[in-house]
């Protein structure tokens, strides 16, 4: 299937010379295009990269009443050789995929959904932020476009990949760990539900969590399964903690818990990085008992964002509060942290396949 290009013309400030300039944050700045591809009578047609501008929507499209949407998220990084390179992004194809089939949603190909997002850094490969630490995030979005009041699912959709230009998410490097709010109160997701998909709808869910967690200085809730009995999720990332003889625990995945893409790449991962990584599910009571006793030393949270967030505190709306270990960013985390960025940025060389080269076809 062939892509076809309505591009910009060249301006001033996209140019061999140009680079976004400063410290960038993360997710705040856009590219000059984006690709696109619309499904219709169960097909996908007429992919494109065109200049980043407004999707006209119908006012009664489903996705805006109904919540069918999804998105996924992802990192191209530059190397030491001056190529941009993704990282993974066959893995957060089939993730879409997965997302696609539990929000009765069409599966797009992952081919396509890749050379869709490669044709569209090729493009705007100019705009890569030339500062330590910074990369592209990419994020590929699906959204149901039929105009209809009916519950059912939508007969069309439109596909999109956006790009940002993105400093480090630590610029300083993670220095201060954050806190998290256990609390009974919320629930990300119910078995049977959505919790394995990256629906829109569940982040929309957790903001409220989020918001109330501020009340006690904390960044996020710790997510508990429905009967408050299981650790989930840290926030929108996955949960981790490290035991004291350093064997790192994640949660086991279930029907209510996102497979994480840097969690599973962690756990292919840890033979080369020094580690042992085990999945099994962590009871909430056993959990703080341990943090309270130093059986557990580090906690936090892996996502693709950030890579690790790491936990230095958790704290209860009684006012009382447990510490990690010290309370400050451990030595597993950084040793996670330093190994799997420098398999992203080409450091450090990774498995066959994680990493692809965005190639030069002189388009942009």
């Amino acid at each position: 299937m062939d892509i076809a290009y309505t591009l910009k013309k060249a301006s001033e400030r996209r140019n061999e010379q140009f680079r976004p300039e400063g410290q960038l944050s993360f997710g705040q700045l856009r590219t000059d295009h984006m690709f696109l591809i619309d499904y219709e009578n169960s097909n996908w047609k007429n992919p494109r990269v065109v200049p980043y501008s407004n999707i006209p929507i119908a006012p009664g499209a489903i996705s805006i009443h109904y919540g069918q949407s999804l998105f996924e998220g992802a990192k191209a990084f530059m190397h030491d050789d001056g190529e941009i390179y993704t990282f993974r992004i066959d893995k957060n194809a089939k993730r879409l995929n997965v997302s696609a089939d539990i929000l009765c949603m069409p599966s797009l190909d992952e081919e396509i959904q890749m050379k869709g997002v490669h044709a569209l850094i090729d493009v705007d490969r100019l705009w890569f932020p030339l500062q330590e630490g910074a990369s592209l995030y990419i994020r590929p979005f699906m959204f149901a476009t039929e105009d209809s009041l009916g519950v059912h699912p939508s007969g069309k959709y439109i596909f999109c990949v956006i790009l940002s230009p993105s400093g480090a998410y630590y610029p300083a490097g993670f220095t201060k760990p954050i806190k998290l709010l256990i609390t009974k109160k919320f629930h990300r997701a119910v078995s049977g539900g959505t919790g394995a998909a990256k629906a829109s709808g569940n982040y929309a869910a957790s903001l409220k969590a989020g918001e109330f967690a501020k009340k006690f200085g904390a960044s996020q809730v710790l997510f508990l399964d429905s009967e408050n009995k299981y650790i989930e999720e840290a926030g929108a990332m996955n949960h981790f903690h490290v035991e004291k003889n350093g064997t790192v625990v994640i949660p086991e995945f279930t029907d209510t818990i996102l497979k994480s893409i840097t969690s599973e790449s962690i756990i292919e991962l840890q033979k080369e990085i020094g580690l042992k990584v085990v999945q099994k599910r962590v009871p909430l009571d056993a959990f703080i008992e341990s943090v309270k006793s130093g059986d557990i030393v580090e906690a936090g949270g892996f996502g693709t964002a950030a890579v690790i967030s790491p936990v230095g505190e958790y704290v209860f709306e009684d006012g009382s509060s447990i510490t990690v270990g010290d309370g400050k960013v451990g030595k597993f985390a950084k040793q996670i942290y330093e190994y799997y960025v420098g398999v992203q940025t080409g450091k450090i060389k990774g498995p066959n396949g994680w990493l692809k080269k965005v190639k030069r076809n002189n388009l942009g």
